[in-house]
């Protein structure tokens, strides 16, 4: 597993004319999934390949909506990761919750002010 790329959101203040668009010009299929507004995608891309999700435009940070593509880590170990993220001058800004099923999440800002997830999966394989 060792720190590679899991996932990818899309944040969107129109979850169906983005779905449209991704529909369209590369074929990716949507699929409904958790909360409302949540949508995961199939890139075609196989199995190995990080999962992408469609969201709702949102604020990880209050007063600062989310833009572009959210990624998130696999990481083994998260208190580890939490521990280096403080030390090295981040600052966490979603502390850890529990996906049911899927495992342990929390989003990061970086020094340059990056906000990315790292999540400790249940079942790392």
């Amino acid at each position: 597993m060792s720190n590679r790329l899991a996932h990818f959101a899309i944040n969107a203040d129109d979850l169906g004319r983005a779905r449209r668009f991704y529909e369209n010009v590369f074929g990716w299929k949507f699929s409904a999934w958790g909360p409302p507004g949540f949508f995961q995608i199939d890139t075609g891309a196989g199995p190995g390949s990080p999962a992408g999700a469609l969201q709702a435009r949102r604020e990880l940070i209050p007063g600062r909506p989310a833009t572009g593509y959210e990624c998130s880590l696999w990481v083994d170990d998260l208190d580890a990761v939490i521990a280096g993220i403080e030390a090295n001058g981040g600052k966490i800004v979603m502390p850890r919750c529990t996906i049911t099923g899927v495992g342990d999440l929390i989003f990061f800002e970086d020094t340059e002010g990056n906000v990315t997830g790292a999540m400790q999966p249940a079942n790392p394989s």
